[in-house]
């Protein structure tokens, strides 16, 4: 009997298209049977952002990073040729005419394959994102289940 390989990605980018990347391997990974972790931290908790603004309490400066950053993983811009989100638009349409799944459905697909989607706890007090503004299916963790999964892994990508 084979050991399963494991895969770890820090999702740290809040950019759709290195977003879309790092579910497309995770994707990818666990259709080769690899147990796969996503370990979302700043930027990139953006993509576990519900899409519809959720009533929690929250600070001025926590109320400030909630309006700055994206409302979900489909109002995430592109790293490069943004343009003021018509970047966005124009990639999004181009991967329609090309049937190519959006980063919302790569993200039910991955939850559908039992990737383990992780939310680093420390970033959201920083950012002041609470749990109820996070789409359902989340783990919650610190660094160091993260580096208890990274141990293990076969692959560990930072992205």
């Amino acid at each position: 009997m084979t050991e399963k390989k494991n895969t770890n990605i820090i999702l740290f980018s809040g950019d759709y298209d290195k977003t879309m990347a790092a579910f497309i391997i995770a994707n990818g990974a666990a259709a080769y049977d690899h147990e796969v972790t996503i370990f979302a931290t700043f930027w990139g908790l953006n993509a576990f952002r519900k899409d519809e603004q959720v009533p929690v309490k929250k600070d001025f400066l926590e109320k400030m990073f909630g309006k700055m950053m994206p409302q979900g993983a489909d109002k995430m811009g592109l790293s490069k040729m943004n343009f003021a989100g018509m970047g966005s638009k124009m990639i999004k349409h181009v991967m329609k005419k090309h049937n190519a799944v959006p980063l919302p459905d790569l993200i039910d697909m991955a939850k559908e394959q039992d990737v383990k989607l992780v939310a680093c706890t420390m970033t959201m007090d920083l950012l002041g994102l609470q749990k109820e503004e996070l789409i359902d299916g989340l783990e919650y963790a610190g660094v160091a289940a993260y580096l208890a999964d990274a141990e293990d892994g076969n692959v560990n990508l930072f992205i």
